[in-house]
């Protein structure tokens, strides 16, 4: 069985990984700003008392944050990778019942949401026949399609456990701490992840060398 991933497209353009790493982090950091100095930023400007608690407030400005940042990365690249957009979707969406409803667990449940969606799409695509980590991340690098499924595979899983840790979070502690743990825990634990699929990567990259010999 064959498995299909992203082309690679040799025209488009490339963000550094500085830019990119702030176009991601970026909105997380505002949101962790504004839910621990909500209170003293309503104090300095009082017409934001409206949006209540720090944790809307915080909300608010995430969901500004995030739209800053797919509309720089738009203009830069001229194109939208899947995951962002996704994500920037969810948490519009989410942002707004959040906002509308005066109810934090919609924003709680985005991390679940996302993570789910993604999670399911790349299991699914394997039983299909189809390994879609690629498209998801956007993926510039090339794997055979053993190293794709494998990948995949674990990325799929990987998912489901970040959407079980997040639901573990916002059940068990405040919304401080899971706006902390949001910011500060869930990318060292994906970085760490990340790294121990560098091996699996190396021993399946397809390289000019592997192309020549063939």
């Amino acid at each position: 069985m064959e498995f299909e991933h992203a082309p690679n497209d040799p025209t488009r353009k490339e963000l550094s990984p500085l830019l990119k790493l702030a176009l991601e982090l970026g909105p997380l950091a505002v949101f962790f700003l504004f839910n621990s100095r909500g209170q003293q930023i309503s104090d300095n400007f009082p017409m934001l008392k409206a949006v209540g608690e720090p944790i809307f407030l915080a909300t608010a400005a995430f969901m500004v944050a995030i739209t800053i940042s797919l509309t720089v990365s738009l203009w830069l690249t001229k194109r939208l990778p899947v995951m962002p957009l996704v994500s920037g979707v969810v948490v519009l969406v989410f942002g707004a019942l959040t906002l509308w409803l005066h109810d934090e667990l919609f924003i709680k449940l985005k991390p679940t949401i996302v993570n789910c969606l993604f999670g399911a799409v790349l299991l699914g695509g394997l039983a299909f026949g189809k390994s879609l980590l690629g498209y998801v991340f956007d993926s510039a690098f090339k794997l055979t399609d053993e190293g794709w499924r494998v990948l995949t595979l674990r990325w799929g899983v990987f998912f489901f456990f970040l959407a079980a840790l997040n639901e573990f979070i916002w059940r068990s502690f405040s919304t401080d701490f899971w706006v902390s743990f949001k910011v500060f825990g869930v990318m060292p634990i994906t970085l760490l992840f990340t790294l121990t699929q560098l091996p699996l990567i190396q021993k399946h990259a397809i390289t000019d060398d592997n192309k020549n010999e063939n």
